[in-house]
């Protein structure tokens, strides 16, 4: 078998899977927009074998209890608002606003927000830079955000690399447009503690090699997304490999790319 064909195959096996949890788990239900979301993926590439960050979410959740995810959520209003220091870079910028309805640089900038506000809001870690000398202006109407500024910090957005997007098939309670994000772990500046613990919405964090994690009990598309970081990291992780998009689509849970 050939280069070519041998990842083509793969791919194909990633979409098989995909489709068959998707049609498994589909149930007649009205149709539900699918909200903008974003994710965030801490990678560690200081010994020889990367690491990822996951949480794993209580058991007691409605929403896929019990199993490991990466830190995200949905984009808040108040992240369209907040100050950021630094930018995502044109390339990255173009990809998030590729097969978007009403693109704008500022729904953009709010996706990048949004994944680091939620990695604080359920791991306690600030993706930032101190803000030297200056105030930070926040949004009134949002606790996280606030927690920055009390620290003089500014979220940044440089370390962050668009690494996937997919959309929840339909027939799902909750449906997600999630971009995700990855950023080295050096990109952290400070933490909270406190935030994991048996009555929080993860209760444990975990470093685990990037090749094993697909081994852990978690969602068939946190299992994709990992396989598709572990790839791009063997290549060496450069940003000018597409970004692969999955999304139901004539009953296919199928693979293309932002390119």
């Amino acid at each position: 078998m050939t280069e070519t064909s041998l990842s083509e195959t793969i791919l194909s096996d990633r979409s098989t899977r995909l489709t068959s949890e998707a049609l498994r788990l589909m149930k007649p239900t009205p149709y539900r927009r699918p909200r903008d979301a974003a994710t965030l993926i801490l990678l560690d590439r200081t010994g020889p074998t990367p690491k990822v960050l996951l949480g794993r979410r209580h058991v007691g959740h409605s929403f896929m209890p019990g199993v490991f995810v990466f830190p995200g959520g949905s984009v808040d209003a108040a992240d369209r608002r907040m100050a950021a220091h630094g930018g995502l870079g044109e390339v990255c910028s173009r990809r998030l606003a590729d097969q978007v309805v009403r693109p704008s640089p500022a729904r953009v900038r709010a996706l990048a927000l949004a994944a680091i506000r939620e990695m604080f809001e359920e791991t306690g870690l600030f993706v930032a830079v101190k803000a030297e000398g200056l105030t930070v202006p926040t949004p009134g109407d949002a606790p996280a955000w606030t927690a920055f500024a009390e620290r003089a910090l500014l979220p940044t957005l440089a370390p962050l690399r668009f690494v996937a997007r997919a959309i929840t098939p339909p027939g799902r309670s909750k449906r997600f447009d999630t971009r995700f994000f990855a950023a080295d772990a050096t990109a952290v500046i400070d933490r909270v503690d406190g935030v994991i613990g048996p009555d929080a919405e993860l209760v444990e964090l975990a470093w685990v090699p990037l090749g094993e994690a697909p081994s852990l009990k978690m969602p068939m598309i946190t299992r994709i997304i990992l396989e598709e970081l572990n790839d791009q990291v063997t290549a060496g992780f450069p940003d000018t490999l597409p970004v692969p998009f999955y999304r139901m689509q004539s009953k296919i849970f199928g693979r293309s790319v932002l390119p």
